[in-house]
C-alpha cells in the first residue's frame, strides 16, 4: 500500500473523541458532497442521497425500495435469510447517516432517513418469518421514532415557528404513545425516557419563545372539558390557519 492510500494523515489531523460525535461534509474527487464520520478506528464515508454506501441493490435506490417493489408484486412474500442479512446492513447504514444528519443539524434529511428506517421495519414485521429477528428490530422502533419526531420539530423551529415545532412534538408524542399501546406497554409510556426527553424539549421551547397553549392544545382541552361551542370555534380557526387564511 502506498503512502497515498493509507489514512495516517487524515486520522492524525482529525482525532477521535469518544465523548462526542464528529461529523463533517467534504467534497469527493468528482466534486460531489459526502459525509464523513470519525469512528474509533477510522472514518466512515457516506453518500448524501440514496443508500449511504452508494450501492443500488437490484438497481433500486435502496434495499428498502427493492423490497417495497417486491411486496407490491407479491404481498405474501417471506424474507429469506439473505434478504434479512441485506436488511440488517441497510439498517446500520441508515442509522449512521441519521446520526450524522442530526449532528449537522440537517433535520429534514434526518426525518427522511428515519422514515426510511421505519418503513423498513414495517417490511420486516410484515414479511419476516423469524419472530425473534423481527422483534430484535421492533425494539428500536421507539428510538427511531424519537429521532424522527425530534428532527421534524427542530425543522419546524428553523423553517416555520416555535408554535409549529410544539405542535409537531405533540403529534409525535401521540404517535409514540400508539407504538407503546400496540405492544401493550402503555402503562410504561408516561415514565419512558424518550417521552420525557420530548416533553422536556417541548417545554423548553415553550419557555424560551414564550409560547402559550397552541391552538391544537386548546382544542384538545375544550373537547376534553365538553366545551363544544368553543371547540367548534377553535376547529374553524385551525382549519383557516392550515389553509393559509388569517383573521
Amino acid at each position: 500500500m502506498s503512502a497515498r492510500e493509507n489514512l495516517d494523515r487524515v486520522l492524525r489531523q482529525w482525532p477521535y473523541e469518544p465523548e462526542s460525535v464528529k461529523v463533517r461534509m467534504v467534497e469527493g474527487s468528482d466534486g460531489r458532497q459526502v459525509i464523513q464520520m470519525r469512528v474509533d478506528m477510522g472514518v466512515l464515508q457516506l453518500e448524501t442521497t440514496g443508500r449511504p454506501d452508494g450501492d443500488r441493490p437490484h438497481n433500486f435506490p435502496t434495499y428498502g425500495h427493492y423490497l417495497r417493489n417486491k411486496a407490491r408484486r407479491n404481498p405474501d412474500f417471506v424474507l429469506t435469510d439473505q434478504q434479512c442479512f441485506e436488511v440488517d446492513r441497510e439498517f446500520v447504514q441508515f442509522y449512521h447517516r441519521r446520526i450524522c444528519w442530526l449532528t449537522l443539524r440537517e433535520f429534514r434529511y434526518a426525518v427522511a432517513d428515519a422514515e426510511h428506517t421505519l418503513t423498513l421495519m414495517d417490511l420486516c414485521r410484515n414479511h419476516g418469518e423469524d419472530e425473534e429477528w423481527v422483534l430484535a428490530h421492533e425494539q428500536y422502533r421507539p428510538f427511531v421514532l424519537f429521532h424522527r419526531i425530534q428532527a421534524a420539530a427542530l425543522s419546524q423551529l428553523e423553517e416555520a415557528t416555535p408554535e409549529a415545532a410544539i405542535a409537531e412534538l405533540n403529534r409525535g408524542l401521540e404517535w409514540l404513545r400508539e407504538v407503546f399501546a400496540e405492544y401493550d406497554a402503555e402503562e410504561e409510556f408516561e415514565e419512558d425516557e424518550l417521552r420525557l426527553r420530548l416533553v422536556e424539549l417541548r417545554e423548553s421551547l415553550r419557555d424560551h419563545y414564550q409560547v402559550g397553549r397552541t391552538l391544537e392544545e386548546r382544542l384538545d382541552e375544550a373537547v376534553a372539558e365538553e366545551r363544544y361551542e368553543l371547540a367548534a370555534q377553535l376547529r374553524d380557526e385551525l382549519a383557516r390557519r392550515r389553509s393559509g387564511v388569517r383573521h
